[in-house]
């Protein structure tokens, strides 16, 4: 009796499978028995390409969050376009999309997964945070270095606000994403100091 179908790919396709088994099941329903009966293949095809589940729930994470670099760039090309607070909007929307928000609580409560992480790159052990907050914060910098955020204005602590506010409204996997208008008035709220008004 066949124990699963070959895997050309088989790292792509194991973590394919575990993406969507952690967008359907949350991360208590991501093992590694979940992961290859997804992927219809033995159970054994996981552990010749990773020398246990850990090291394949890092490198997962790590390639999942190498993608947000697409919308960490997006970010960077509208600085100086649109305002500052709609660009904002939109980048929050798609750096806390489903598969960013789904894997932070993965990270949260695997310490072994954190300790790898952090062996693999700086601040690793937050995963998908780290990125985002390395985005938003070299935006708000060059936007400052034109003149659309305040000079005095204290970047980390903006920073942080609209990271973590941005990630509790997107946490809740059991409600529906927050709206543009909602995440678009927390955005205008944390700003509200800190960008200069338009001339009249």
């Amino acid at each position: 009796m066949p124990t699963g179908v070959h895997l050309r790919d088989a790292r792509r396709q194991l973590f394919d499978a575990a993406e969507r088994v952690l967008l359907r099941d949350g991360p208590n329903g991501l093992t590694s028995r979940a992961v290859t009966d997804e992927a219809a293949c033995a159970k054994g095809v996981l552990h010749r390409h990773f020398s246990d589940f850990d090291a394949f729930l890092a490198e997962l994470v790590l390639d999942r969050a190498a993608r947000l670099e697409a919308q960490a760039r997006a970010l960077r090309e509208a600085v100086g376009t649109a305002t500052v607070t709609d660009n904002l909007t939109e980048a929050l929307t798609a750096l806390f999309g489903p598969v960013p928000v789904a894997i932070i609580p993965l990270v949260t409560f695997r310490d072994a997964l954190r300790a790898r992480l952090r062996q693999a790159m700086p601040h690793g052990g937050i995963a998908i945070l780290t990125q985002v907050t390395a985005a938003v914060s070299a935006y708000l910098a060059e936007e400052r270095a034109l003149g659309r955020v305040s000079a005095d204005a204290d970047l980390d602590s903006l920073t942080l606000s609209l990271v973590g506010g941005g990630h509790l409204l997107f946490a809740d996997r059991d409600a529906d994403p927050p709206t543009t208008a909602t995440v678009r008035k927390l955005v205008a709220s944390v700003l509200a100091d800190a960008v200069p008004p338009k001339p009249r």
